[in-house]
């Protein structure tokens, strides 16, 4: 059978002219902006000490591809769009790419799908062809400190945020459960942010309950953080599915508050009814959203059946009776935070509704494909996991560094790809430099001036 490439594609003319097409232009990348991010991994030091959390087990002096570059190429497609292994095929032998993973030849090309997938999938054991592993700890204690990091002096409080969301699977991954909330097969990782910065990433099988191994994370997360800063207070903060009576002990036996969503259920609403009546007046009068504020004592009791649950205390607990649309919409908060730190209304308009935040921060998840976790092993995939991690780290100080005091300052990862990274160029490599001229007609160019500038007065992370 005779193969046809063509090479040349034609389009409907411009007045006398022909439009005809071809990929013959050379070393030209879609990635010129990309140097922001090369230039903010400098200040914060992040891939080198990832490559650190790895174990490689390669002879050294039969290496091609060390770890950090191949852990570079990585974080660096994930933040430029590029989702999937294969990408690498033809991203290896890109001129950017070849300077973001630091590679001095760059007329070698970079590490192949193969040989990625293969650190992927590095089970923890030495076996003949998967050499490269990666520690769990030592990933775990490194978003830690980036966050500290980040930080110039300690802060006088901090509130984490705790929280879960669903990676729907599509195939016969180790782990996978059916889960009826969210009406599919999927893991159900945990994830905790303080303000814009993560702080633990873990992948879990979708058969727990929402709050399943939280303690664990806030016991060695609190811990290293208190290590840095001891008089730091903590606000622990999260919806009702993190209201366990293990998590709640825990933080009121080491000094840290909590304040979490409450589920209703009818003794709440009769607790509540006179508040509720008043809201309900107050909107058939005004037909505008009511809201009355009310706080009282409580202690969840143990069932019949199983004589487990309940809470071993009374506790603090703010309600919402709210009148909105036509239908009653309450809403309850359990909290160790008393009524001198903050009044009912306060705690929940101001610390508690700020929670939702975190949703924006694990949408960016998605938007550098943290639920890409299509590999076999539920090991491969939280290795997926921290990868997405960490190039969330890598934009997310790109816009604290780079882009503060800018239109773009509170940016969301896709826009600062679109907007910032996303710049076509022509890429010249001599003996004594790499010239890259990027598109004459790029649109926001103080802006890249600007962010150029507030990373070059950042100092490195050393």
């Amino acid at each position: 059978m005779t193969e046809c490439n063509q090479s040349s594609f034609g389009f409907e003319a411009l007045g006398r002219r022909k439009i005809e097409a071809r990929f013959d232009g050379g070393t030209i990348s879609s990635d010129g902006g990309a140097f922001l991010l090369r230039q903010t991994d400098q200040r914060l030091n992040l891939l080198p000490r990832l490559a650190e959390c790895f174990l490689d087990g390669r002879n050294q002096k039969l290496v091609d591809h060390p770890v950090q570059e191949m852990v570079a190429q990585r974080i660096y497609g994930l933040a430029l769009g590029y989702e999937d292994l294969n990408d690498h095929e033809q991203l290896r032998n890109d001129s950017v790419f070849g300077i973001l993973a630091g590679r001095a030849g760059l007329d070698a090309p970079l590490a192949g799908k193969s040989t990625l997938n293969r650190m992927e999938l590095g089970t923890g054991i030495n076996s003949r062809y998967k050499k490269i592993t990666f520690r769990k700890e030592a990933l775990d204690e490194l978003l830690v400190n980036l966050f500290i990091e980040a930080h110039q002096s300690a802060p006088a409080g901090i509130v984490p945020d705790v929280d879960t969301t669903d990676l729907p699977l599509h195939g016969q991954q180790e782990g996978r459960f059916f889960h009826g909330c969210y009406d599919s097969y999927c893991y159900l990782p945990l994830y905790v942010f303080c303000g814009e910065h993560i702080l633990c990433a873990r992948l879990r099988e979708a058969n727990h309950d929402a709050s399943f191994g939280c303690l664990d994370e806030i016991r060695r997360i609190v811990a290293q953080i208190r290590a840095a800063w001891p008089e730091v207070k903590i606000i622990l903060r999260g919806d009702s599915g993190f209201c366990r009576n293990e998590l709640m002990n825990w933080c009121e036996n080491n000094g840290v508050d909590f304040v979490f969503g409450l589920a209703r259920n009818q003794r709440l609403r009769r607790i509540i009814g006179q508040q509720m009546h008043e809201a309900t007046v107050e909107w058939n009068r005004t037909g505008k959203p009511a809201r009355v504020f009310t706080e009282f004592g409580y202690r969840t009791k143990k069932t019949k059946k199983t004589k487990k649950g309940g809470w071993d205390c009374e506790r603090r607990v703010v309600a919402k009776a709210e009148h909105i649309d036509g239908k009653e919409n309450p809403r309850f908060v359990v909290t160790s935070l008393s009524g001198r730190d903050f009044d009912g209304r306060r705690l929940y308009e101001e610390l508690y509704c700020a929670r939702g935040d975190m949703e924006n921060r694990i949408k960016e998840q998605f938007s550098l494909f943290a639920d890409r976790v299509s590999t076999e092993s539920m090991r491969a995939n939280q290795m997926r996991l921290y990868m997405s991690a960490m190039a969330y780290v890598l934009v997310s100080g790109l816009r604290r560094l780079g882009l503060k005091a800018t239109a773009l300052a509170e940016a969301q990862v896709s826009t600062i790809r679109t907007k910032r990274l996303k710049i076509g160029a022509q890429i010249r490599v001599t003996v004594r430099k790499v010239w890259v001229s990027m598109a004459a007609n790029y649109p926001w160019q103080g802006l890249y001036q600007q962010v150029w500038t507030n990373l070059q007065l950042q100092p490195p992370i050393r």
